[in-house]
């Protein structure tokens, strides 16, 4: 078996394309949560969540290195991934767009470190900042699972640029 075959000279599609081909792959929804040093709270979306590891209990999530909110991530300790139920795509659009609080209004309660674990998500978890790996233009997190907990239901889903859900 030829294992070191050579890399394509060139690649055959744009990044559109690409983007396209991505978006038929379905994904679930999270919304990764963390405290400032000074009390406050930040949230982004993120579809790009997935297992690594049973032991240790390992989990992966990406950010754009151009992020604004990428040394806050990077910084902190600790952070929590919230897995969207289906009825909660208002919460997926909120902590997609640049806003001065997307936490007003929206119901939470704390982890054991202190980070907001939002009401109603299908399962959480969290993590301790284990590892980041820049690649291309994104940072992949590898957190260790410390907690977690599931609330079984249907699940908020992202295929083809549109949410769905599961039955």
């Amino acid at each position: 078996m030829n294992t070191r075959a050579p890399r394509a000279t060139e690649r055959g599609f744009d990044s559109a394309h690409f983007r396209h081909a991505l978006s038929q792959f379905a994904t679930g929804v999270t919304v990764i949560t963390t405290r400032l040093a000074d009390g406050s709270f930040r949230g982004l979306t993120a579809s790009s969540f997935n297992s690594v590891s049973l032991e240790p209990p390992l989990v992966l999530w990406s950010l754009g290195a151009g992020a604004n909110s990428l040394p806050i991530f990077s910084g902190n300790s600790h952070y929590v991934i919230n897995v969207l139920a289906a009825g909660q795509q208002e919460l997926a659009m909120r902590f997609s767009r640049r806003t001065e609080n997307p936490f007003e209004g929206v119901e939470y309660e704390l982890s054991r470190t202190g980070q907001p674990i939002l009401k109603g998500v299908s399962a959480w978890f969290e993590c301790h900042n284990r590892s980041r790996y820049p690649e291309g233009d994104h940072v992949i997190f590898v957190g260790e699972v410390e907690e977690c907990a599931v609330h079984p239901q249907s699940a908020l889903l992202f295929h083809g640029g549109r949410f769905g859900k599961t039955d």
